[in-house]
């Protein structure tokens, strides 16, 4: 059974930072892409970061140069540092992983999820 487990949300002002994390059990972590969404009240999930396997890295144009994704292998957790955090970034933000070993940016490629960790940024 895969368990997906996002945390270290939580309340900041505009221009903190934040770093969330994934801990993945039940599939084989090294070998899977990962990735980032996030979704706002009344708003689409949308994509913000993915890893491959190997570590390539795709984000979203509104986060590249603040956010940075990462994954451990050894510790079967992925990263998400987010500096530089504004008001409108405020959103639940959902961990997800792949079959495939390469990342995605596309939500439907997704075949696990987890339960999201709220983030909320003040001005």
């Amino acid at each position: 059974q895969v368990q997906l487990v996002e945390s270290g949300g939580g309340l900041v002002q505009a221009g903190d930072s934040l770093r969330l994390s994934c801990a993945a059990s039940g599939l084989t972590f090294s070998r899977v892409g990962m990735g980032w969404f996030r979704q706002a009240p009344g708003k689409e999930r949308e994509f913000v970061a993915t890893i491959s396997w190997s570590g390539r890295t795709v984000y979203a144009d509104s986060v590249k140069d603040r956010f940075t994704i990462s994954r451990d292998n050894t510790k079967n957790t992925m990263y998400l540092q987010m500096n530089s955090l504004k008001p409108e970034e405020t959103a639940v933000y959902y961990c997800a992983a792949r079959t495939s070993p390469f990342g995605s940016s596309v939500y439907s490629e997704y075949a696990y999820w987890g339960q999201g960790t709220q983030v909320t940024v003040s001005s």
